[in-house]
């Protein structure tokens, strides 16, 4: 059976969760150029929930918090370092996040390049790990070029 989708700007929001969620969500806005729709604190400092925006995307996240939810959940450090999902970033100019990136210390685990599909693109580690792609190549706006 067939769902339709809600008329949303995005239908799909990756999740995370963050050890320290306050400095994940800086860098992410810093060095990615997100945008804190919401962030909502415990009394503690740890993120209850926090949504954070690019362009008509959003990603949700929050502190890890042992619950049944958290507990369905392992973190990059929890894995040495291996991940079982990534996100990829649109960007219009691949370059100037990769500078952002290595300015902000992340580390860089796919090299900046032209892509054979299509675009240019890099992948980095987040402070706590989390892999992120980021490049020029917009899947709703180019086909893909297999060679």
């Amino acid at each position: 059976m067939m769902t339709i989708p809600k008329a949303t700007r995005a239908t799909i929001m990756p999740c995370l969760r963050y050890r320290d969620a306050p400095a994940a969500i800086d860098w992410l806005c810093n060095t990615l150029g997100f945008e804190a729709l919401l962030v909502v604190h415990n009394d503690d400092g740890t993120v209850a929930h926090a949504q954070l925006t690019y362009g008509n995307g959003m990603i949700m996240l929050g502190s890890v918090f042992d619950t049944d939810y958290g507990r369905l959940l392992k973190q990059p450090w929890e894995t040495a370092m291996f991940v079982t999902q990534t996100n990829y970033l649109a960007v219009n100019d691949a370059d100037l996040v990769h500078e952002r990136a290595l300015q902000a210390g992340a580390p860089i685990v796919l090299p900046l390049q032209d892509e054979d599909y299509g675009g240019r693109g890099f992948a980095c580690r987040d402070p706590e790990g989390h892999v992120w792609n980021v490049g020029t190549y917009d899947p709703w706006e180019q086909p893909l070029r297999l060679q």
